[in-house]
């Protein structure tokens, strides 16, 4: 059991070394992973439908 409470403490005193981002950082970085997923998501879908159109006319 004295390790389970040491380890708590020790958990404790390195979650107060830690340098949580602002409010503003977080803000931030969820636009630019919502922007990145929707660029992706947008390229796939384009190459998927090149590759389908590509595959109806090599298939005819």
């Amino acid at each position: 059991m004295a390790k389970v409470i040491q380890f708590f403490k020790e958990s404790r005193a390195e979650l107060k070394k830690v340098v949580w981002p602002t409010k503003d950082d977080v803000i931030s970085s969820i636009k630019v992973v919502i922007i990145s997923t929707i660029v992706v998501a947008v390229i796939l879908g384009l190459l998927d439908l090149g590759f389908s159109q590509l595959f109806r006319i090599v298939m005819k």
